[in-house]
């Protein structure tokens, strides 16, 4: 490796610094503060992990964590951009869509090329959700927020005016996809949450 590859690498470690500034919609479960962005990519790390075991065989939770890793540093460009809006509508995704892969173009560009290309690749991979690791990944993606509002008595639901008929069509649709045990396990925890039991 040359000088200028070791470089470019902690070019792109100082820019991916930069995630840890970046306040989420959701707070942490004791409610104490916002959750940033660099914070929630770990955790849903972890649930990988932790939860592999709800993958199908052909998940390779390898590179399931990388994607996870990876797919929120784009926010350090376009900021968290929260799943439901104030009024409990879903935001308008074709555009930030469009900023997100800009900032993936960016930012995965400041590593050396090859390496620069696999990120974005495993980055656009997980955008697509359409192999059966981005789809797990995505999975985890969706649980971890849902997690933390049944943590927190739905702290964040209630501030973003979200209903049950929200988190079921934004939400639980791509969890059921990738993980449909543990959706399973999460559906009945929020239909008790909001007192749905039609």
């Amino acid at each position: 490796m040359n000088e200028s590859d070791l470089e470019a690498r902690f070019a792109f470690l100082a820019e991916a610094d930069k995630l840890k500034s970046v306040e989420r919609a959701n707070t942490l479960i004791d409610l104490s503060r916002q959750e940033n962005s660099a914070e929630h990519s770990w955790h849903i790390a972890l649930y990988a992990m932790v939860l592999a075991d709800q993958a199908g065989p052909e998940v390779d939770i390898g590179r399931v964590i990388r994607m996870l890793l990876l797919h929120d540093l784009v926010e350090i460009d376009v900021g968290d951009v929260p799943l439901h809006s104030g009024d409990g509508t879903a935001h308008d995704s074709a555009e930030i869509q469009a900023a997100e892969a800009r900032a993936a173009r960016r930012i995965f560009g400041l590593l050396p090329k090859a390496q620069g290309n696999a990120f974005l690749a495993l980055w656009e991979e997980f955008e697509a959700a359409e192999t059966p690791d981005a789809i797990f990944a995505k999975s985890l993606d969706r649980t971890q927020p849902l997690v933390q509002n049944l943590a927190s008595d739905g702290e964040g639901w209630t501030r973003f005016n979200v209903t049950y008929e929200n988190v079921v069509d934004r939400v639980g649709q791509k969890i059921k996809r990738g993980a449909p045990s543990v959706w399973a396990f999460l559906h009945d925890r929020l239909r008790r949450h909001f007192g749905w039991m039609g």
